[in-house]
């Protein structure tokens, strides 16, 4: 009812626009467009995911732990007239619903839609196309890593038109400033192919996946890049057929993930290393001289330069 109600607002405002009257038209809409997400079902500690060959599997193969919630409604039980204690027979029913669930957008398709506009596909090629290379950083491609990437990978870095993304996460309270204990995590990608001033707009962003809590994966977050990191593998040894626009031609699309961005915690979940001791600066290490501030309990780094 709210996001039918949203849809007012956008059809009073540009009247010559076919907008959609309800929000279940919007959705079937963004569905044509490839645009849709992939529910996964996951177990409730975070130990595997109901995916591929495990699709039809209720307990999880390692703790041994029911996929569905479990339904209160379904266990109540009544006592007839001649005094047997019998179920419910209109709860028994119900659809069993999941613990956890993971939305997964496919990377595929989004990256597709890039190249569908000729504008944006002219702009996924400035990186290789744009002569002004004075020495001065504008753009991560003007970076050392960038230019070690394409002496190392001379075969990908020879058709401008592959894309290159970084990978940002972190988690958050979706209750915002209320005292709820509550952390989802999102997976968000940023494709580097497009100008300075786009490849770090919002509308660019790319959003890949929706961690589900209450509580952080933690180490277990793994588990649950299952699915992004076989289609980044994909899209890196295989691509996909593309039609570029400002070209008007198929090609082969490949991708390739640069870096990840993230804070000093989510850098010890994504990559594993540990962040909590007096060596954790990963560029560093043991180069510093680790400093225990009483007080905060935190760690700091000096001596490093």
């Amino acid at each position: 009812m709210v996001m039918t109600m949203l849809l007012y607002l956008p059809r009073d405002a540009f009247k010559f626009a076919k907008i959609p009257n309800y929000f279940y038209e919007a959705k079937n809409t963004i569905n044509k467009l490839c645009l849709d997400y992939v529910k996964i079902d996951a177990c409730p500690n975070d130990c595997m995911l109901c995916w591929e060959d495990d699709i039809d599997k209720q307990k999880c193969k390692y703790s041994h732990t029911s996929r569905w919630k479990p339904d209160k409604k379904s266990n109540k039980i009544f006592v007839s007239a001649t005094g047997k204690k019998k179920q419910s027979a209109t709860n028994k029913k119900q659809k069993k619903k999941p613990a956890k669930v993971l939305h997964y957008f496919p990377l595929k398709s989004r990256l597709q839609r890039l190249f569908m506009c000729s504008k944006t596909a002219e702009h996924m090629r400035w990186h290789a196309e744009d002569g002004n290379k004075d020495g001065i950083i504008r753009h991560p491609r003007d970076g050392e890593a960038w230019k070690r990437f394409d002496t190392t990978f001379p075969e990908f870095c020879s058709d401008p038109q592959n894309v290159r993304l970084g990978l940002a996460s972190d988690g958050f309270n979706p209750f915002g400033m209320m005292s709820t204990n509550y952390s989802i995590w999102l997976v968000i990608l940023v494709p580097y192919n497009l100008l300075p001033w786009l490849c770090m707009k919002q509308p660019n962003f790319i959003l890949s996946m929706i961690i589900p809590g209450p509580c952080t994966a933690g180490n277990n977050i793994n588990v649950y890049l299952q699915p992004f990191i076989k289609e980044l593998n994909e899209l890196w040894s295989e691509g996909v057929k593309t039609f570029d626009s400002s070209k008007d031609e198929m090609f082969r699309m490949r991708k390739a993930l640069m870096w990840t961005i993230s804070d000093f915690s989510g850098f010890n979940i994504l990559s594993g290393w540990n962040t909590h001791i007096g060596f954790a600066c990963p560029s560093y290490n043991f180069d510093t001289e680790p400093c225990r501030l009483r007080h905060s309990r935190k760690w700091c780094f000096i001596g490093h330069r």
